[in-house]
Order: C-alpha cells, then structure tokens, then sequence
C-alpha cells in the first residue's frame, strides 16, 4: 500500500454518521441531479459508521478491500491482517478472523475474493503473494506469482506497490490481480494486471494471460473489480501533501488486450495494446452530501480510497461500494461510499 502512514456506540453512531438518503420511490429528479458525480455516477450516501470503533478487541479500519461473501452480507479486509464479517445493512460487524503467512507472521493484506465455495483468496503485498483461507483463515493454497512481479531483489517491483487489487471474472474460472504501480523496465504509469485461469479438476488456478494498463499520470491502482459483463471497474487513486487525494472510478475492457506476459519490459514497445479505459467520474466531483474532512481535501467527502466492491445491479446499471483505508489515522476516516454506476 503507498499511503501508509465490542463497538459499542454503533446504533447511535450510525444514524449521526450516515448520510440519509430517500427511498426510491421518494427520489425526484431534482435529488437525482444533486446526487450526481457525473452523467454515469450517482452517490446514494455514505457511512461513517465503523471510523475509530472496535470489535471484540480488534481495531476496525485500514479496510482495504470489500467482497460480497455467498450469504449477501460484506467482508472487509483489513490491511493490518483481519477479515471482518459486517451487515450488509446497518455495516455491524459480526465475525473478525485473524489472518497469517505460513509461518504466522502478518500480511499486508491488501486484495480480496471470495470464491465459489466460500474460501478468500487475500493478496499480500509483502511478497507479494496471493493465499487462499478458509473461512476460519486457514492456509488452503497458495498461487504462484510471476517472478518479474516480485519486490527487488527477487524480482522487479517496488515494495508497497504490487498486488493491491483482486477479482474474480464472471464464471469464476479466472482470477485477475492489478499491481499498484509499474515495475521497474516498464515506463511510469504502466502497471500489469495478472491473471490466473481455473483449469482441471482440482479447482486450482493456474498462471495464464497478463495485460498492459496506463493510469493517469500520479496515480496507482487502488482496486478492481470485474462487471457481469467481463469489463472492469478500476479505481485509481492518489495522495498529495497539503491537497488531499484524487480518487477517479474508470470503466476498463481487457478483452482487446495485448497479453504481456511474454514481453520482459513495457517500454517503447509498438504493437502493444494496453487495456482500454473510458472515464466514469472524479469522486471529486460528487456532492459531499454533509462530509467532513479532517485534513485538506478538494472535496470534504475523499479520503484514502482503497475497497470496491459491486454489491449487485442488472443491465449496465450497478450498485458499487467503497470504502476508504484510514490508516488508524487520526486524520483519516473509515468511510464507506454507497453508488450507483451506469457501466
């Protein structure tokens, strides 16, 4: 991650934090204009239900990542080391699981999915890695990782920007990973996004096409999250000292996609055809609809943004949630961001 730096109040805590917002048949066209981000985005509201709580001695926050597990409600995955279980409703938690390597030290935790049969499979940035859990946090595998995507020495990348975001395409026969920045021989701004394919019987997921994506000049991959179309939601996301962060929400298509895994370096290269992005919205750019910032933001609702998940939506038309990572900050907030995103 680059940006490093039993919760018992929570039913008075969430009407205070949480941004009302009417119910649809309520909603007019004024408030649809005034909850817009952009032609294609819309923010519901938001929640700062869970900033600076705990949960059975666990600190919940550092979230850098979200799931919709097989039950409906919401995994959150912390990047000190713990998945927490949280109501898809009112975000209570109700379970937090301890993770660990092989040998018990903690992770770096930055990347989540929740398989067909339950299982989370957790990105570590350490290595980087990717593991799968049970849901007791067991160790049931571990994937392999290209070597050129491991941290120097042992390969090309820089520490603290390697496998930040992680989802499983519709069908759930490939997994696709996304660096956070570019490795070194690959120009800045480049940065490549993994893949691993389902094959056999066995259930394992095997090393299989990588893909080129161009962020915009700055910023790193936060997160990603495939569409039930195949397409990607990708949220890119940076930090300036004195400004606050830029978080912008892009709509990718790798389908066209150069598969990369055979060229060793991203740099000048002709011929390459890098994953296509079409821009959705500037978070900026929503209403703040009441946030409040505890440091300099060009808009008071953005803090450090680093989860996504989309909790459900049909034809185009999808539900998404983020959630900011607050580094147990006391400048920071633990937000969640509920949208609506015409894809």
């Amino acid at each position: 991650m680059r940006l490093r730096t039993v919760l018992a109040t929570l039913t008075a805590g969430l009407a205070a934090a949480t941004c009302p917002t009417a119910g649809p048949a309520a909603a007019t066209a004024d408030t649809a204009r005034n909850h817009a981000c952009s032609p294609t985005v819309s923010l519901d509201r938001f929640s700062d239900a869970l900033d600076k709580t705990t949960y059975q001695g666990t600190f919940v926050g550092n979230l850098s990542a979200l799931a919709v597990d097989r039950d409906g409600s919401l995994a959150a995955l912390s990047d000190r080391s713990s998945l927490f279980g949280l109501d898809r409703t009112t975000l209570r938690p109700g379970n937090a699981v301890r993770l660990a390597d092989e040998t018990g030290a903690a992770l770096d935790s930055e990347g989540l999915a929740v398989d067909r049969d339950g299982s989370r499979l957790v990105t570590s940035e350490t290595e980087p890695s990717v593991r799968r859990y049970s849901r007791d946090g067991r160790i049931l595998d571990r994937l392999p990782v290209p070597s050129s995507l491991l941290v120097a020495p042992a390969g090309r990348a820089t520490a603290n920007q390697t496998l930040e975001g992680l989802t499983l395409l519709p069908g759930g026969h490939t997994l696709l990973a996304s660096m956070e920045d570019a490795i070194s021989g690959d120009a800045a701004g480049i940065v490549r996004f993994q893949t691993w394919r389902r094959t056999g019987d066995d259930g394992h997921f095997r090393l299989a096409a990588q893909y080129a994506y161009r962020t915009d000049d700055g910023l790193g991959v936060a997160e990603v999250q495939a569409t039930p179309d195949g397409r990607l939601l990708v949220l890119e996301r940076g930090f300036t000292s004195g400004a606050g962060n830029t978080v912008r929400l892009y709509l990718a298509d790798p389908r066209h996609a150069t598969d990369t895994r055979g060229i060793e370096n991203l740099t000048g290269r002709n011929g390459v055809r890098a994953i296509r992005k079409t821009l959705l919205t500037d978070i900026a750019s929503c209403p703040s609809l009441g946030a409040t910032a505890k440091q300099p933001q060009p808009n008071p609702l953005l803090d450090n943004i680093e989860g996504m998940t989309i909790t459900g939506g049909a034809r185009g038309r999808l539900r998404v949630v983020l959630v900011s990572d607050d580094n147990q900050s006391a400048v920071q907030t633990t937000r969640f961001y509920y949208l609506r995103v015409r894809a």
